[in-house]
């Protein structure tokens, strides 16, 4: 008798954790009420975020935009994009402007603790970096002492390259601006030597150039550029469902769960932790208030972490960025999705 109440009280014990958690905050509210949600996004860069042809967004922020539209209302079209300039999205996001900003934003101290924004997980490991014409004969960092050097305005990498340089005791002239195409203008005519900012932004801008091969990107990196997922303070259960969003991406790639299979796995995968994450047991979507099939809509409409990754930087792609460190943990990488139980 005393086990079974003692089960019985363990019961509505977690019943009641799962009603409190899934109370939803002010910002999931705001989007449910609107119809749509807000996201903020690259104004161009090949890889990230870039209009195709016919003038569609491609890229993979665009792609965890469209997921995370899908996973609150089970409709990617339910989504509004918006691109800003690195020195605008704070801004844009602080002022309540846009909800979330998937944005090649670099999780650092300073914005953490003095934007009155939050990191949610990190989605992208990359690394400073410098670009160079090929015929300039530059193998290493070291070679630009004098060098004009294109920076975008309101990076990281402005400070990355003053301090490297000052570090070394080099002198270089820094030419700012605020947009990748005003760059990919000033190198072609030469008022750049070279392009200083992450690895995988150099390769979305060496695709779009129109001789890449005359470009080449310094095997050197110089700085750790962890992108993440950035949210205004203040509204807990936002950031919570933004966090496990992107982390169930991973898991899915982990436990084999792609677009093409979800369907299946949810059908016949007898997996405590596969059940759990495609909703046949519900406690997940409960916690974050969304449907227990979240997560299969979610892969299903885009795809797990592997494949959004191999759909915009695979040896296919335009941009081809070998995965290195945004491998997962069991193939050497750095991508762990925190336990989803």
């Amino acid at each position: 008798m005393f086990n079974g109440l003692k089960r019985a009280a363990l019961a509505i014990a977690c019943a009641a954790g799962l009603a409190s958690t899934a109370q939803a905050g002010p910002i999931l509210d705001a989007v449910r009420a609107r119809g749509q949600l807000v996201c903020g996004i690259h104004v161009g860069t090949a890889g990230f975020a870039l209009p195709d042809s016919r003038g569609t967004w491609q890229g993979l922020d665009v792609d965890l935009c469209r997921g995370l539209a899908v996973a609150i209302f089970n409709d990617a079209t339910k989504l509004r994009l918006v691109p800003l300039s690195a020195s605008q999205r704070f801004t844009a996001l602080g002022s309540g402007e846009i909800d979330v900003l998937f944005r090649t934003s670099t999780q650092t101290m300073l914005r953490d603790t003095t934007l009155g924004v939050r990191h949610a997980v990190t989605y992208f490991y990359d690394g400073h970096s410098f670009m160079v014409r090929r015929d300039a004969g530059i193998t290493r960092a070291r070679d630009m002492a004098g060098a004009s050097i294109c920076l975008l305005q309101g990076t990281t990498n402005e400070q990355v390259t003053a301090d490297y340089f000052r570090t070394n005791n080099l002198r270089f002239n820094p030419v700012v601006f605020e947009r990748n195409e005003q760059i990919a203008t000033a190198l072609q005519n030469g008022r750049c030597d070279a392009f200083g900012t992450d690895a995988s932004l150099l390769a979305g801008m060496r695709a779009a150039l129109p001789n890449p091969r005359d470009w080449v990107i310094l095997e050197e990196t110089f700085s750790k550029e962890p992108y993440g997922a950035y949210l205004r303070r203040g509204d807990e259960d936002w950031f919570e469902l933004v966090r496990w969003y992107t982390y169930a991406l991973i898991e899915a790639e982990e436990q084999g769960i792609t677009s093409a299979n979800v369907y299946e796995q949810r059908r016949t995968n007898a997996s405590p932790n596969t059940r759990r994450l495609l909703g046949v047991t519900p406690e997940l979507g409960q916690s974050v208030r969304l449907d227990p099939l979240w997560v299969v809509n979610v892969v299903k409409a885009i795809g797990n972490y592997g494949e959004l990754y191999n759909r915009h930087f695979g040896p296919e792609s335009p941009v081809a960025v070998p995965r290195g460190r945004n491998r997962l943990w069991t193939d050497g990488g750095l991508m762990y999705a925190l336990p989803l139980r």
